[in-house]
Protein backbone atom coordinates (compact mmCIF):
# COMPACT_ATOMS: atom_id res chain seq x y z
CA UNK A 1 0.00 0.00 0.00
CA UNK A 2 1.32 3.42 -1.07
CA UNK A 3 2.43 5.56 2.25
CA UNK A 4 2.85 9.39 0.46
CA UNK A 5 0.79 11.31 -2.31
CA UNK A 6 1.88 14.24 -4.57
CA UNK A 7 0.18 16.37 -5.91
CA UNK A 8 0.20 16.97 -9.17
CA UNK A 9 -0.82 19.72 -11.24
CA UNK A 10 -0.42 19.73 -15.10
CA UNK A 11 0.29 22.23 -17.39
CA UNK A 12 -3.35 21.92 -19.27
CA UNK A 13 -2.26 24.33 -22.23
CA UNK A 14 -1.64 21.84 -24.16
CA UNK A 15 -4.26 19.32 -24.00
CA UNK A 16 -1.79 16.50 -22.88
CA UNK A 17 -4.01 14.71 -19.95
CA UNK A 18 -7.52 14.25 -20.37
CA UNK A 19 -7.32 12.83 -16.56
CA UNK A 20 -5.40 13.54 -14.05
CA UNK A 21 -4.66 11.89 -10.10
CA UNK A 22 -4.11 15.33 -7.98
CA UNK A 23 -3.47 13.27 -5.44
CA UNK A 24 -0.90 10.57 -6.83
CA UNK A 25 0.14 7.86 -4.39
CA UNK A 26 3.49 6.52 -4.13
CA UNK A 27 5.28 4.44 -2.45
CA UNK A 28 9.37 3.20 -2.59
CA UNK A 29 11.58 1.27 -5.43
CA UNK A 30 13.08 2.35 -8.64
CA UNK A 31 10.54 5.19 -9.37
CA UNK A 32 9.55 5.80 -5.65
CA UNK A 33 7.62 9.39 -5.98
CA UNK A 34 8.42 9.77 -9.37
CA UNK A 35 5.33 10.95 -11.39
CA UNK A 36 4.88 9.17 -14.68
CA UNK A 37 1.97 9.73 -17.32
CA UNK A 38 0.09 6.83 -18.77
CA UNK A 39 -1.46 6.68 -22.45
CA UNK A 40 -5.17 6.81 -22.22
CA UNK A 41 -5.61 3.04 -23.95
CA UNK A 42 -3.95 1.65 -20.92
CA UNK A 43 -6.37 0.22 -18.14
CA UNK A 44 -5.92 2.14 -15.03
CA UNK A 45 -8.19 0.53 -11.66
CA UNK A 46 -10.89 3.32 -10.47
CA UNK A 47 -9.29 5.84 -13.66
CA UNK A 48 -11.39 6.25 -16.24
CA UNK A 49 -10.04 5.28 -19.45
CA UNK A 50 -11.46 6.16 -22.75
CA UNK A 51 -9.09 5.71 -25.53
CA UNK A 52 -9.47 9.44 -26.69
CA UNK A 53 -13.14 8.10 -27.49
CA UNK A 54 -16.67 9.34 -27.04
CA UNK A 55 -17.53 5.60 -27.15
CA UNK A 56 -15.47 4.73 -23.82
CA UNK A 57 -16.46 8.22 -22.10
CA UNK A 58 -17.07 7.10 -18.55
CA UNK A 59 -15.65 3.60 -18.69
CA UNK A 60 -13.34 2.62 -15.49
CA UNK A 61 -11.84 -0.11 -15.47
CA UNK A 62 -11.89 -2.67 -12.74
CA UNK A 63 -8.56 -3.80 -13.05
CA UNK A 64 -4.51 -2.59 -13.76
CA UNK A 65 -2.42 -3.71 -16.76
CA UNK A 66 0.38 -5.24 -15.72
CA UNK A 67 2.05 -2.55 -16.95
CA UNK A 68 0.32 0.17 -14.35
CA UNK A 69 0.72 -2.32 -11.70
CA UNK A 70 4.60 -2.88 -12.28
CA UNK A 71 4.68 1.40 -12.00
CA UNK A 72 2.93 0.88 -8.50
CA UNK A 73 4.88 -1.97 -7.32
CA UNK A 74 8.21 0.33 -8.22
CA UNK A 75 6.85 2.89 -6.16
CA UNK A 76 5.67 5.31 -9.41
CA UNK A 77 2.86 7.77 -8.89
CA UNK A 78 0.46 7.71 -11.93
CA UNK A 79 0.27 11.11 -12.77
CA UNK A 80 -3.36 10.61 -14.84
CA UNK A 81 -4.16 9.60 -18.46
CA UNK A 82 -2.80 11.20 -21.46
CA UNK A 83 -4.40 12.24 -24.90
CA UNK A 84 -3.98 10.39 -27.82
CA UNK A 85 -5.84 9.73 -31.03
CA UNK A 86 -8.90 7.85 -30.79
CA UNK A 87 -8.19 3.70 -30.28
CA UNK A 88 -4.30 5.37 -31.59
CA UNK A 89 -5.19 5.42 -34.94
CA UNK A 90 -3.43 8.64 -36.31
CA UNK A 91 0.08 10.61 -36.45
CA UNK A 92 -0.81 13.87 -34.91
CA UNK A 93 -3.15 13.45 -31.75
CA UNK A 94 -5.61 15.84 -33.79
CA UNK A 95 -7.99 12.15 -33.99
CA UNK A 96 -8.95 12.52 -30.16
CA UNK A 97 -12.62 13.23 -29.67
CA UNK A 98 -11.62 15.36 -26.61
CA UNK A 99 -9.72 18.18 -28.87
CA UNK A 100 -6.04 17.54 -30.28
CA UNK A 101 -2.53 17.76 -27.85
CA UNK A 102 -0.41 21.01 -29.03
CA UNK A 103 2.87 20.46 -29.20
CA UNK A 104 5.18 22.49 -26.68
CA UNK A 105 7.71 23.32 -28.99
CA UNK A 106 5.81 24.89 -31.26
CA UNK A 107 1.43 24.95 -30.19
CA UNK A 108 0.46 25.78 -33.69
CA UNK A 109 2.22 22.31 -34.56
CA UNK A 110 0.74 18.66 -33.45
CA UNK A 111 2.95 17.10 -30.72
CA UNK A 112 2.33 13.54 -33.28
CA UNK A 113 0.45 10.62 -31.85
CA UNK A 114 -0.58 8.60 -31.30
CA UNK A 115 0.90 9.01 -27.91
CA UNK A 116 0.85 12.33 -28.46
CA UNK A 117 -0.71 13.72 -24.56
CA UNK A 118 2.25 11.49 -23.12
CA UNK A 119 5.00 13.00 -25.15
CA UNK A 120 3.50 16.63 -24.54
CA UNK A 121 3.44 16.17 -20.61
CA UNK A 122 7.28 15.19 -20.80
CA UNK A 123 8.82 17.40 -23.52
CA UNK A 124 6.98 20.60 -21.47
CA UNK A 125 8.38 19.00 -18.02
CA UNK A 126 4.86 18.22 -16.49
CA UNK A 127 6.26 14.64 -16.05
CA UNK A 128 9.45 13.08 -16.07
CA UNK A 129 8.64 9.35 -17.97
CA UNK A 130 5.39 8.47 -19.65
CA UNK A 131 4.00 5.17 -21.46
CA UNK A 132 3.08 5.56 -24.70
CA UNK A 133 2.48 2.77 -26.79
CA UNK A 134 3.66 2.18 -30.76
CA UNK A 135 1.18 0.25 -33.20
CA UNK A 136 3.23 1.82 -36.04
CA UNK A 137 5.50 4.45 -35.06
CA UNK A 138 3.19 5.59 -32.17
CA UNK A 139 5.86 5.99 -29.79
CA UNK A 140 8.67 7.12 -31.81
CA UNK A 141 6.90 9.76 -34.11
CA UNK A 142 5.61 11.90 -31.13
CA UNK A 143 9.53 11.53 -29.32
CA UNK A 144 10.77 12.66 -32.63
CA UNK A 145 8.53 15.85 -33.29
CA UNK A 146 8.35 16.73 -29.49
CA UNK A 147 12.20 16.74 -28.57
CA UNK A 148 12.13 13.46 -26.73
CA UNK A 149 12.98 10.33 -26.36
CA UNK A 150 11.06 6.92 -27.15
CA UNK A 151 11.51 3.56 -27.47
CA UNK A 152 9.36 0.98 -28.73
CA UNK A 153 10.84 -2.44 -27.46
CA UNK A 154 10.99 -5.94 -29.24
CA UNK A 155 7.14 -7.37 -29.79
CA UNK A 156 6.55 -9.61 -26.69
CA UNK A 157 9.27 -8.03 -24.19
CA UNK A 158 6.46 -5.95 -22.34
CA UNK A 159 2.92 -7.57 -21.54
CA UNK A 160 -0.03 -6.38 -23.27
CA UNK A 161 -2.25 -7.61 -20.75
CA UNK A 162 -4.70 -4.36 -20.23
CA UNK A 163 -3.39 -2.93 -23.29
CA UNK A 164 -7.13 -1.82 -25.22
CA UNK A 165 -6.24 -3.95 -28.32
CA UNK A 166 -6.29 -1.85 -31.47
CA UNK A 167 -3.64 -4.42 -33.66
CA UNK A 168 -2.45 -7.36 -31.81
CA UNK A 169 0.33 -8.32 -34.10
CA UNK A 170 1.69 -4.88 -34.23
CA UNK A 171 1.60 -3.15 -30.88
CA UNK A 172 3.55 -2.71 -28.08
CA UNK A 173 3.67 -0.49 -24.97
CA UNK A 174 7.00 0.99 -24.38
CA UNK A 175 8.45 4.11 -22.31
CA UNK A 176 8.95 7.55 -22.74
CA UNK A 177 11.13 10.64 -20.97
CA UNK A 178 13.42 13.47 -21.86
CA UNK A 179 16.70 11.55 -22.05
CA UNK A 180 17.44 7.84 -22.47
CA UNK A 181 18.73 6.94 -19.32
CA UNK A 182 14.97 7.58 -17.86
CA UNK A 183 14.00 5.14 -21.02
CA UNK A 184 16.27 2.43 -20.13
CA UNK A 185 14.80 2.89 -15.96
CA UNK A 186 11.62 2.83 -17.20
CA UNK A 187 11.87 -0.17 -19.32
CA UNK A 188 13.62 -2.27 -16.33
CA UNK A 189 10.24 -1.28 -14.08
CA UNK A 190 7.67 -2.50 -17.38
CA UNK A 191 9.60 -5.52 -19.20
CA UNK A 192 9.24 -9.39 -18.27
CA UNK A 193 7.05 -11.94 -18.56
CA UNK A 194 3.01 -12.09 -17.58
CA UNK A 195 1.41 -15.39 -18.03
CA UNK A 196 -2.30 -13.58 -18.82
CA UNK A 197 -0.17 -12.75 -21.87
CA UNK A 198 0.35 -15.24 -24.54
CA UNK A 199 2.58 -13.22 -26.80
CA UNK A 200 4.89 -12.18 -23.61
CA UNK A 201 8.42 -13.33 -23.14
CA UNK A 202 10.53 -14.04 -20.74
CA UNK A 203 13.25 -11.63 -21.53
CA UNK A 204 13.36 -9.24 -18.46
CA UNK A 205 15.60 -5.93 -19.31
CA UNK A 206 18.12 -5.31 -16.09
CA UNK A 207 20.25 -3.16 -18.07
CA UNK A 208 22.25 -0.01 -17.56
CA UNK A 209 23.48 2.12 -20.28
CA UNK A 210 26.91 2.35 -21.75
CA UNK A 211 28.20 4.77 -24.03
CA UNK A 212 31.06 2.45 -25.56
CA UNK A 213 29.75 1.79 -29.52
CA UNK A 214 33.62 1.15 -30.80
CA UNK A 215 33.45 -1.40 -33.44
CA UNK A 216 29.53 -1.12 -33.67
CA UNK A 217 28.36 -1.62 -37.02
CA UNK A 218 25.60 0.94 -38.36
CA UNK A 219 23.08 -0.12 -41.30
CA UNK A 220 22.19 3.45 -43.11
CA UNK A 221 19.58 2.07 -45.44
CA UNK A 222 19.47 4.11 -48.83
CA UNK A 223 15.23 4.09 -48.22
CA UNK A 224 15.43 6.17 -45.72
CA UNK A 225 16.81 9.03 -47.13
CA UNK A 226 15.28 8.76 -50.28
CA UNK A 227 12.25 10.29 -51.97
CA UNK A 228 9.35 11.90 -49.70
CA UNK A 229 12.22 12.06 -46.63
CA UNK A 230 12.32 16.27 -46.02
CA UNK A 231 16.33 17.02 -47.38
CA UNK A 232 16.90 18.93 -44.38
CA UNK A 233 15.75 16.29 -41.80
CA UNK A 234 18.16 13.91 -43.70
CA UNK A 235 21.27 15.96 -43.31
CA UNK A 236 21.01 16.38 -39.90
CA UNK A 237 19.88 12.74 -39.19
CA UNK A 238 23.28 12.17 -41.54
CA UNK A 239 25.24 14.45 -39.15
CA UNK A 240 23.93 12.29 -36.50
CA UNK A 241 25.15 9.23 -38.07
CA UNK A 242 28.47 10.50 -38.64
CA UNK A 243 28.95 11.30 -34.66
CA UNK A 244 28.33 7.69 -34.29
CA UNK A 245 30.93 7.20 -36.70
CA UNK A 246 33.10 9.41 -34.76
CA UNK A 247 32.34 7.83 -31.55
CA UNK A 248 33.78 4.44 -32.73
CA UNK A 249 31.18 2.70 -34.76
CA UNK A 250 31.42 1.98 -38.75
CA UNK A 251 28.59 2.34 -40.69
CA UNK A 252 27.46 -0.01 -44.01
CA UNK A 253 24.84 1.26 -46.58
CA UNK A 254 22.13 -1.26 -47.52
CA UNK A 255 18.89 -1.33 -48.70
CA UNK A 256 15.54 -2.89 -47.69
CA UNK A 257 13.84 -3.58 -51.24
CA UNK A 258 10.39 -4.36 -48.62
CA UNK A 259 10.16 -0.96 -48.25
CA UNK A 260 8.49 -0.16 -51.44
CA UNK A 261 5.04 -2.45 -49.42
CA UNK A 262 5.93 -1.90 -45.71
CA UNK A 263 3.10 0.96 -46.06
CA UNK A 264 0.38 -0.85 -48.05
CA UNK A 265 0.80 -4.48 -46.14
CA UNK A 266 1.21 -2.87 -42.72
CA UNK A 267 -2.29 -0.77 -43.55
CA UNK A 268 -4.02 -3.97 -44.59
CA UNK A 269 -2.52 -5.64 -41.32
CA UNK A 270 -3.65 -3.04 -38.42
CA UNK A 271 -7.22 -2.31 -40.27
CA UNK A 272 -7.96 -5.55 -40.45
CA UNK A 273 -7.02 -6.36 -37.08
CA UNK A 274 -8.78 -3.35 -35.86
CA UNK A 275 -11.81 -4.32 -37.70
CA UNK A 276 -12.34 -7.52 -35.63
CA UNK A 277 -10.86 -5.79 -32.16
CA UNK A 278 -13.46 -2.71 -32.60
CA UNK A 279 -16.20 -5.04 -33.09
CA UNK A 280 -17.00 -5.41 -29.16
CA UNK A 281 -17.87 -1.71 -29.05
CA UNK A 282 -21.36 -2.84 -30.14
CA UNK A 283 -23.43 -0.96 -27.19
CA UNK A 284 -23.94 -4.26 -25.32
CA UNK A 285 -20.74 -5.54 -24.40
CA UNK A 286 -18.81 -2.36 -24.56
CA UNK A 287 -20.14 1.43 -25.15
CA UNK A 288 -22.96 3.04 -24.64
CA UNK A 289 -25.84 1.43 -24.07
CA UNK A 290 -28.02 0.21 -27.30
CA UNK A 291 -31.63 1.44 -27.64
CA UNK A 292 -33.07 -2.34 -27.37
CA UNK A 293 -36.10 -1.06 -28.92
CA UNK A 294 -34.54 -0.75 -32.31
CA UNK A 295 -33.82 -3.36 -34.61
CA UNK A 296 -30.59 -4.67 -33.74
CA UNK A 297 -28.92 -3.81 -36.79
CA UNK A 298 -30.06 -0.21 -35.99
CA UNK A 299 -29.02 0.16 -32.58
CA UNK A 300 -25.91 -1.70 -33.67
CA UNK A 301 -25.45 1.53 -36.38
CA UNK A 302 -25.91 4.09 -33.96
CA UNK A 303 -23.99 3.69 -31.29
CA UNK A 304 -21.18 3.03 -33.83
CA UNK A 305 -22.01 6.19 -35.81
CA UNK A 306 -22.03 8.38 -32.88
CA UNK A 307 -19.90 6.64 -30.62
CA UNK A 308 -16.91 6.16 -33.29
CA UNK A 309 -14.81 9.29 -35.15
CA UNK A 310 -13.92 9.56 -38.80
CA UNK A 311 -10.83 7.89 -39.10
CA UNK A 312 -11.91 4.62 -36.81
CA UNK A 313 -14.50 4.24 -38.62
CA UNK A 314 -12.47 4.60 -41.59
CA UNK A 315 -10.20 1.99 -40.73
CA UNK A 316 -12.73 -0.36 -39.70
CA UNK A 317 -14.43 -0.62 -43.30
CA UNK A 318 -11.28 -0.62 -44.34
CA UNK A 319 -10.45 -3.68 -42.63
CA UNK A 320 -13.71 -5.28 -42.97
CA UNK A 321 -13.46 -4.80 -46.66
CA UNK A 322 -9.72 -6.33 -46.57
CA UNK A 323 -11.26 -9.65 -44.27
CA UNK A 324 -14.40 -9.96 -46.61
CA UNK A 325 -15.03 -13.52 -48.56
CA UNK A 326 -13.25 -13.22 -52.28
CA UNK A 327 -11.10 -10.10 -51.28
CA UNK A 328 -9.17 -11.99 -48.49
CA UNK A 329 -6.57 -13.40 -50.44
CA UNK A 330 -6.13 -10.22 -52.89
CA UNK A 331 -5.69 -7.63 -49.58
CA UNK A 332 -4.93 -9.45 -46.50
CA UNK A 333 -2.99 -12.84 -47.40
CA UNK A 334 -1.29 -10.72 -49.75
CA UNK A 335 0.06 -8.06 -46.57
CA UNK A 336 1.35 -10.94 -44.67
CA UNK A 337 3.73 -12.41 -47.56
CA UNK A 338 4.97 -8.65 -47.96
CA UNK A 339 5.40 -8.53 -43.94
CA UNK A 340 7.44 -12.18 -44.17
CA UNK A 341 9.39 -10.29 -47.03
CA UNK A 342 10.42 -7.20 -44.70
CA UNK A 343 11.23 -9.45 -41.60
CA UNK A 344 13.88 -11.62 -44.23
CA UNK A 345 14.94 -7.95 -45.52
CA UNK A 346 16.04 -7.01 -41.59
CA UNK A 347 17.35 -10.62 -41.14
CA UNK A 348 19.56 -10.03 -43.74
CA UNK A 349 20.93 -6.69 -42.90
CA UNK A 350 21.52 -7.71 -39.60
CA UNK A 351 22.92 -10.63 -40.22
CA UNK A 352 26.07 -7.71 -41.62
CA UNK A 353 25.34 -4.98 -39.45
CA UNK A 354 24.80 -4.64 -35.19
CA UNK A 355 22.03 -1.70 -35.41
CA UNK A 356 20.12 0.44 -38.43
CA UNK A 357 20.14 4.46 -38.04
CA UNK A 358 17.97 6.85 -40.09
CA UNK A 359 15.25 9.23 -39.73
CA UNK A 360 12.65 8.92 -37.40
CA UNK A 361 10.31 10.83 -39.68
CA UNK A 362 10.29 12.20 -43.31
CA UNK A 363 9.41 15.36 -41.58
CA UNK A 364 9.54 17.95 -38.64
CA UNK A 365 6.14 18.75 -37.24
CA UNK A 366 3.86 19.73 -39.27
CA UNK A 367 0.86 22.36 -38.72
CA UNK A 368 -2.34 21.77 -36.84
CA UNK A 369 -4.69 20.80 -39.67
CA UNK A 370 -2.34 20.58 -42.52
CA UNK A 371 -2.47 17.05 -43.33
CA UNK A 372 -6.43 17.03 -43.70
CA UNK A 373 -6.36 13.85 -46.42
CA UNK A 374 -5.60 10.22 -45.12
CA UNK A 375 -3.20 9.76 -47.70
CA UNK A 376 -0.63 12.33 -46.80
CA UNK A 377 -1.43 11.05 -43.13
CA UNK A 378 -0.30 7.74 -44.11
CA UNK A 379 2.50 8.57 -45.71
CA UNK A 380 4.32 10.18 -43.06
CA UNK A 381 4.36 6.42 -41.05
CA UNK A 382 6.45 5.33 -43.89
CA UNK A 383 9.91 5.24 -41.74
CA UNK A 384 8.41 3.85 -38.80
CA UNK A 385 5.77 0.88 -39.26
CA UNK A 386 8.81 -1.50 -40.99
CA UNK A 387 9.88 -2.06 -37.34
CA UNK A 388 6.24 -3.11 -36.11
CA UNK A 389 6.11 -5.13 -39.09
CA UNK A 390 9.39 -7.05 -38.21
CA UNK A 391 8.68 -7.08 -34.46
CA UNK A 392 11.99 -5.28 -33.92
CA UNK A 393 12.92 -2.74 -31.02
CA UNK A 394 13.59 0.97 -32.47
CA UNK A 395 14.06 4.17 -30.48
CA UNK A 396 14.48 7.65 -31.52
CA UNK A 397 15.86 10.48 -30.13
CA UNK A 398 16.59 13.99 -31.05
CA UNK A 399 19.29 14.72 -32.98
CA UNK A 400 18.96 18.56 -33.99
CA UNK A 401 16.84 20.80 -35.66
CA UNK A 402 15.20 21.98 -38.64
CA UNK A 403 13.28 25.40 -38.32
CA UNK A 404 13.90 25.30 -35.01
CA UNK A 405 12.04 21.85 -34.38
CA UNK A 406 13.38 18.95 -33.04
CA UNK A 407 14.59 16.15 -35.68
CA UNK A 408 14.46 12.26 -34.66
CA UNK A 409 17.18 10.10 -34.73
CA UNK A 410 15.76 6.25 -35.41
CA UNK A 411 18.17 3.61 -34.18
CA UNK A 412 16.88 -0.10 -34.90
CA UNK A 413 17.79 -3.43 -33.89
CA UNK A 414 17.89 -7.07 -33.55
CA UNK A 415 15.05 -8.71 -32.19
CA UNK A 416 15.63 -8.57 -27.98
CA UNK A 417 18.67 -6.79 -28.83
CA UNK A 418 16.90 -3.26 -26.98
CA UNK A 419 20.24 -3.05 -24.60
CA UNK A 420 22.18 -2.51 -27.86
CA UNK A 421 19.64 -0.12 -29.24
CA UNK A 422 19.85 1.58 -25.89
CA UNK A 423 23.24 1.52 -25.86
CA UNK A 424 23.94 3.34 -29.27
CA UNK A 425 21.42 5.83 -28.30
CA UNK A 426 22.94 6.62 -25.22
CA UNK A 427 26.44 7.30 -26.43
CA UNK A 428 25.04 10.03 -29.11
CA UNK A 429 23.28 11.36 -26.30
CA UNK A 430 26.20 11.59 -23.78
CA UNK A 431 28.82 12.95 -26.79
CA UNK A 432 26.24 15.67 -27.90
CA UNK A 433 24.96 16.44 -24.32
Amino acid sequence: MAAHEITFEPDDRYNAFLTTCKKAPHGDGKLGGIAVAVKDNISTRGIETTCGSKILKGYIPPYDAHVVELLKKSGAAIAGKTNMDEFGMGTTTENSAFGPTLNPCDTTRVPGGSSGGSAAAVAAGMVRMALGTDTGGSIRCPAAFCGIVGLKPTYGRVSRYGLIAYANSLEQIGPMAQNVSDVSLLMQVISGHDRRDTTSYTRPYTHTPSPDIKGIKIGVPQEYFGAGVDRNVAEVTKRAIFRLEELGATTVPCSIPSMEYALAAYYVTCTSEASSNLARFDGVRYGPAADTKKSWHDAYREVRESGFGTEVRRRIMLGTFALSSGYYGKYYAKAQVARENIKKDFSRIFSDVDVIAGPTMPTIAFKLGEKSDPLSMYLADILTVPANLAGIPAISLPCGKVEGMPVGLQIMGKPFEDERVIDVAYAYEQAVG
